[in-house]
């Protein structure tokens, strides 16, 4: 039995070998399959970053989009950040969901400010919602790096009490 994670893998693969990505097979449609990617993915990274803000920052957290933008060496990028005072205050790069496709690549990835790169393998909006668990490995990755970097101060949940509920 095939898991996702490694379905994705040999997805990514083939797309290699036979020079595509899902039906793209030039520079221009595959830069569309990117622009709609992006489009499929922001709902799902906005909701695991939500998770990551309710979870670790206490709500203390805004995500922020930037839409798809073109690099200066002339690929396309969106991002997904989650920024919150502790991160601003100590300078750190925010936790965050990237979507990449570099100007010589053969297809684009998903990464972190702070962890390397993955298949990004979404053409639909069952293939997004099949990514929550990858950004969430990415976005953990981020905030376990963050920490690293800093300290454990970065994170509300281990320095702030918990709101209680009110009934």
């Amino acid at each position: 039995m095939s898991t996702p994670i490694n379905e994705a893998l040999l997805r990514h693969f083939r797309d290699l070998r036979d020079g595509v990505h899902g039906q793209a097979v030039s520079r221009e449609d595959k830069e569309r399959v990117f622009a709609t990617a992006v489009e499929l993915l922001d709902p799902v990274a906005r909701r695991v970053l939500a998770e990551f803000d309710a979870d670790l920052l206490l709500g203390t957290g805004e995500v922020v989009a930037s839409g798809v933008t073109r690099s200066k060496e002339g690929g396309l990028n969106a991002m997904w950040s989650l920024t919150w005072p502790e991160q601003r205050a100590a300078q750190e790069q925010p936790i965050a969901v990237v979507a990449h496709y570099g100007a010589g690549f053969h297809h684009p990835h998903l990464r972190g400010n702070t962890v390397g790169d993955w298949p990004m393998n979404v053409f639909d909006a069952a293939d997004a919602e099949a990514q929550a668990d990858t950004l969430r490995v990415i976005a953990a990755g981020d905030a376990h790096n963050l920490v690293f970097q800093e300290s454990y101060r970065l994170m509300p949940a281990l320095t702030r009490s918990a709101p209680t509920a009110r009934h």
